[in-house]
């Protein structure tokens, strides 16, 4: 009997935010790996060097500064053609050398390659309901306060989803990782997390359906249970997922960015994308580092908001896939990826994690600070029954080497 194995790939060991920043954001998982440094709370794998930076360390890098991505720069180019000759035709990259914002590089292959970006998509989530934050609180000291006092439980949306999400209280001896559970109730800010740290499913869909009520019902926000029932279900499915898809897309078609190139259409979850109807969902290589740019810029709705992007994506723990480069250990990574692979019965094949036969989509953005060096990094792939995890960790240490070698010519003998 034919079937269809259908895997969306588990990220457990990614996690972001500077850990000192528990008592600005109420993050309470930032003060339990925080104090697991200092070797008092058990349950959290080794922190790398990169990953210990300070909330006030973390810049913008191209703030006031026009980024034209129109012209590859010869040495670059010529680097990213080496490094993907050999390999497989889906793949796609764009990079952008940023050590010196006033002279940025530029270089990419297959830039304009289009494909499902999966949990890189969230990056949208969020900024989607910092947008709508902003819409309602101008100031920041009044979003910082909302968005660490505002606590939501977890309702049917988070169903369902095999990842974990770190519980911590302070005075506790360990962080416990579980899956999500209805009823479990964390604040916007620690929500936001989840989303970008865990790459949590339950709480992408959650937040998507957070930023929805907020443009809604702004100020009324948070609404009575009843009311926001009341809405998803009174509210033509038509009109409503008109509106989900202006949420996420208001904060794109802003920044300058093309939506026919940058989209996430659906929820992340079964019962979020049965009760909010969804599109198709797709990226390109350039779209996304466009987007990071927009970022480090601050026009991503504004700097506050573009910082707190940046930080939810600083990565504070044990790494994996292309941050998992042993060539960017030292290196501060600021990073999103997201996997979706199938398989099918195939004499001699065996289907594993990231190996799929069928479909083997691996994305990855990265904004990469190493060494006085600053790049910044889109790649996506689709080949079939490799260890993608494992390709992508190898193609960052080769994009690492071509960087360095880029900002640290040879010098020709006297």
């Amino acid at each position: 009997m034919k079937y269809l194995a259908l895997l969306l790939a588990a990220v457990v060991l990614a996690a972001a935010y500077p850990l000192d920043a528990f008592r600005r954001t109420g993050i309470r998982r930032l003060e339990g790996y925080r104090l697991a440094v200092e070797g008092k709370v058990r349950n959290v794998r080794p922190i790398p060097k990169g990953g210990l930076l300070r909330d006030a360390d973390i810049q913008l890098r191209l703030r006031g500064r026009e980024v034209p991505l129109n012209q590859k720069d010869p040495f670059l180019q010529k680097g990213l053609e080496r490094i993907f000759a050999a390999r497989d035709p889906s793949y796609g990259i764009a990079l952008l050398d940023i050590t010196d914002p006033a002279r940025p590089r530029y270089a990419a292959v297959r830039e304009n390659y289009k494909q499902l970006p999966g949990s890189v998509g969230k990056i949208l989530v969020a900024a989607a309901f910092l947008d709508a934050t902003a819409r309602v609180y101008p100031q920041i000291v009044d979003r910082e306060r909302f968005l660490r006092e505002t606590i939501r439980p977890a309702d049917e949306f988070i169903l369902t989803d095999s990842k974990t999400a770190p519980f911590y209280e302070p005075g506790n001896d360990a962080v416990l990782n579980r899956a999500l559970r209805t009823g479990d109730r964390f604040s916007l800010w620690e929500w936001l997390d989840h989303m970008l740290s865990q790459s949590s499913n339950s709480a992408g869909s959650l937040m998507w359906k957070e930023a929805l009520l907020l443009r809604v019902f702004s100020a009324k926000y948070p609404v009575s249970s009843a009311q926001e029932r009341d809405f998803l279900q009174s509210t033509p499915r038509a009109e409503l997922a008109r509106r989900s898809l202006e949420t996420i897309e208001n904060h794109v078609v802003t920044a300058g960015l093309d939506p026919a190139q940058l989209r996430q259409g659906t929820l992340f979850t079964r019962t979020g994308s049965a009760r909010i109807p969804g599109t198709a969902s797709y990226a390109t290589p350039l779209e996304l580092l466009r987007w990071l740019v927009r970022m480090e810029q601050g026009r991503l709705i504004d700097e506050w908001s573009s910082l707190e992007l940046k930080k939810l994506l600083y990565f504070a723990r044990a790494r994996y896939r292309y941050a998992a480069s042993p060539a960017l250990t030292n290196a501060a990574v600021f990073f999103k990826s997201g996997s979706f692979f199938q398989c099918k019965p195939e004499e001699g094949f065996q289907c594993r994690q990231y190996r799929g036969n069928v479909t083997n989509m691996m994305n990855s953005v990265a904004v990469v600070e190493s060494a006085g060096r600053v790049y910044l990094v889109a790649l996506m792939s689709n080949v079939l029954k490799i260890n993608s995890a494992g390709e992508h960790m190898a193609i960052a240490t080769e994009v690492e080497r071509l960087v360095a070698a880029a900002n640290n010519p040879v010098q020709p003998a006297n």
